[in-house]
């Protein structure tokens, strides 16, 4: 009797164990049975310069999405967001590229319009802002490619 109750118990445990790694498996890896919660919206920018698949997507700083593809398409990069469908944006948002943090990770930043026209799964946000190239802009400073704007005096 002793052996049977020790044996339902470590079946028990290993029951419980079994569905822990299960759902932190499906929650880690982003994995939806009963479709997802989000819409694609579609966007081109002339550079994409360190954005990855997964990288967030946020507005007014609170995520609100997912980059879940980086395309080529007419020599621009076509960027497929996954938005939160309890989100809605509007049809002039702004997408912007930035920086978070001193490491540098990109994300993708919508700034909010004033239309009252709202964009659906599958449109595109016509205006986008690519990232800064702060390499590029480094270079052309130590090389003395910038104008600083300032009056050249003759000092």
């Amino acid at each position: 009797m002793e052996k049977r109750r020790l044996e339902l118990g470590v079946g028990i445990f290993l029951i419980i164990g079994l569905a822990c790694l299960a759902y932190l498996s499906f929650k880690l890896g982003d994995v939806r049975l009963f479709g997802g919660s989000d819409y694609a919206v579609y966007a081109k920018f002339s550079s994409v310069a360190g954005l990855k698949d997964r990288a967030t997507v946020m507005q007014a700083g609170v995520p609100i999405g997912q980059v879940r593809s980086i395309t080529l398409e007419n020599g621009q990069a076509l960027v497929r967001l996954e938005i939160n469908r309890q989100v809605r944006l509007e049809e002039d948002v702004i997408a912007s590229i930035r920086t978070m943090g001193i490491l540098g990770d990109k994300y993708v930043s919508l700034s909010p319009g004033a239309s009252e026209e709202y964009l659906g799964p599958g449109d595109f946000i016509m205006q986008t802002e690519p990232p800064l190239d702060i390499e590029g802009l480094l270079g052309r400073f130590v090389f003395g490619g910038i104008d600083d704007g300032g009056d050249d005096w003759g000092l």
